[in-house]
């Protein structure tokens, strides 16, 4: 794990990244949070991810079971070692999906969950996205990323096609609702950032890219078929949901469906007009608004509108 704080009494905020096997510290380099000014930021890399990568993990390790234990093992160490009963827990993308499963296994270790990009049941939300950026397309008059989408196909029963995968992030980028608005390419946004970013030693840059094919192989057929929907209904601490407008990673309509259905003592739903799939890297200011003013004080906007 990687810690950040101005000050070490500051609140812990514990940062589950998105993947699965992703470690997103490089974003706040290219895309600055400040996250660090407010809290004590802990970005920790999960199981088989980056630091956390090692060519000995046994595949039936990597479970869904196994990672949540593990958050709740992190989260406990994270409270004994900043003497804090209670942190918070912020998940991205598949962290999202991650944290809200944790946040309602172990309430007791947490003042709030916070999702970002909330993940819900992500065939599903491919399955939408393929339909809107085939119609993003057609309205630009691309015939030939038309022609590319129409031959990569995506269903609920028969699920991503190799083709998809592979034209999944151009066609996003080219729309600005991938990572972020402003990212074109993996390449430049995403893999270059990575070499370049200092925290990491040469070995452990390299640890990145075989975790992410490490975990994606173990988790991600898994993540893809489960609708947490079905599984979750109520949390025992404030909940809270940072969505940006654009986003086609992860539904913000499942997203908000969710939010809706599950009971919680408090609830916050906010949608950032300017992001795609990463408010907190996009609109900083107002993600640690949020955090600093509604979050640690328990406050909460019942609903931002997302038409």
């Amino acid at each position: 794990m990687i810690v950040q704080s101005a000050d070490a009494a500051n609140p812990v905020l514990l940062f589950l990244h998105g993947g699965p096997g992703m470690p997103e510290f490089f974003l706040n380099g290219t895309h600055p949070t400040g996250l660090e000014r407010d809290f004590t930021v802990v970005w920790w890399d999960q199981r088989g991810a980056g630091l956390s990568f090692d060519p000995g993990l046994q595949p039936e390790s990597m479970t869904f079971e196994h990672l949540i234990a593990d958050t709740v093992a992190v989260a406990d160490y994270l409270r004994d070692r900043f003497g804090q009963d209670r942190i918070v827990l912020l998940g991205h993308s598949w962290g999202s999906f991650l944290g809200l499963l944790v946040a309602a296994r172990a309430p007791d270790r947490f003042r709030a969950y916070v999702g970002m990009a909330q993940a819900v049941h992500q065939l599903r939300s491919e399955t939408l996205a393929h339909a809107a950026m085939l119609a993003a397309y057609r309205a630009r008059g691309d015939a030939a990323m038309v022609g590319r989408l129409e031959a990569a196909p995506v269903s609920m029963e028969l699920g991503l096609s190799d083709d998809y995968m592979r034209l999944r992030d151009p066609a996003m980028h080219g729309l600005g609702v991938g990572t972020t608005r402003d990212m074109r390419s993996v390449i430049t946004g995403v893999f270059l950032p990575v070499w370049r970013e200092p925290a990491y030693t040469v070995r452990e840059k390299v640890s990145v890219w075989r975790g992410l094919r490490w975990s994606r192989r173990h988790l991600w057929d898994e993540f893809l078929a489960t609708d947490l929907g079905t599984r979750i209904d109520r949390l025992e601490i404030p909940f809270y949901l940072l969505i940006g407008r654009h986003d086609l990673t992860a539904n913000p309509e499942l997203a908000r469906a969710l939010f809706e259905r599950i009971e919680a003592p408090l609830k916050g739903f906010y949608t950032f007009e300017n992001s795609a799939h990463s408010p907190l890297f996009e609109e900083p200011e107002r993600a640690r608004q949020i955090l600093r003013e509604d979050v640690l004080t328990g406050r909460a906007k019942l609903a931002d509108k997302l038409r």
